[in-house]
């Protein structure tokens, strides 16, 4: 057996961030508290942690921030958890970087499979070959260089983005609904709040088709996305 992950707790409510604790370790996780926004950046800055929980309301630094700063530095799985359920704010934690976004209150089993999801994805970023190519016609993806283009032109895409731009080319040509696409790209195994979606492929089609103008994403009205050639 390897070591036990370790799970670092960003929470300021000490009743949550101990139940937290708790569940976690009894699960055979290492687990670290810290109720500080700035203080939780600057141990994320020092210490090796295998995925954070990381709460939106800190005090002197908040979750968005502590997110979009650890990522300027480490591909660290994140899951935010948050007592807002504006979709809003789940595309902010998103685009902020986030692996995932959880709304409490919340199941512990759901959360268990959160985690087992992001550290799986985490795990698999590292056997994509250096040299694979993506490609809808002028379109075109090189997952492990993080790189797309469009023609000879470079395009800056978020990492949630950049995620489901990578699913629907994988699977061009075929319809995928929203929920399979909640699944494949966001991690979410349950039905619903399928709105993010809608708002990502808006991102998508302002930064690649109406850009370009050029359409490459294409709507099944009534069952989902496709990319087709």
């Amino acid at each position: 057996m390897g070591n036990p992950l370790r799970v670092f707790i960003v929470e300021d409510e000490h009743r949550i961030a101990r139940f937290l604790q708790i569940e976690l370790e009894h699960e055979g996780f290492e687990t670290e508290i810290e109720m500080n926004g700035v203080r939780a950046l600057e141990r994320l800055m020092q210490e090796n942690y295998d995925i954070v929980l990381l709460d939106v309301m800190l005090p002197d630094m908040d979750g968005f921030a502590v997110c979009k700063r650890v990522r300027e530095v480490s591909d660290i799985p994140i899951i935010m958890l948050t007592a807002k359920d504006e979709i809003e704010d789940k595309v902010r934690g998103l685009d902020a970087g986030a692996d995932d976004y959880m709304t409490k209150p919340f199941a512990m089993e759901e959360l268990l499979a959160r985690i087992r999801n992001a550290m799986r994805k985490h795990m698999t970023v590292d056997r994509i070959p250096i040299d694979e190519k993506l490609q809808a016609r002028n379109l075109i993806m090189y997952p492990a260089r993080y790189e797309v283009m469009v023609g000879q032109e470079s395009i800056h895409l978020t990492r949630k983005e950049f995620s489901l731009l990578e699913y629907l080319l994988r699977n061009k040509r075929r319809v995928l609904t929203r929920d399979q696409i909640l699944q494949q790209v966001w991690g979410y195994d349950y039905s619903g709040d399928t709105n993010v979606v809608d708002v990502y492929i808006r991102y998508l089609r302002a930064k690649i088709d109406e850009r370009f103008d050029e359409k490459f994403i294409y709507t099944v009205r009534g069952v989902g996305y496709v990319i087709k050639e």
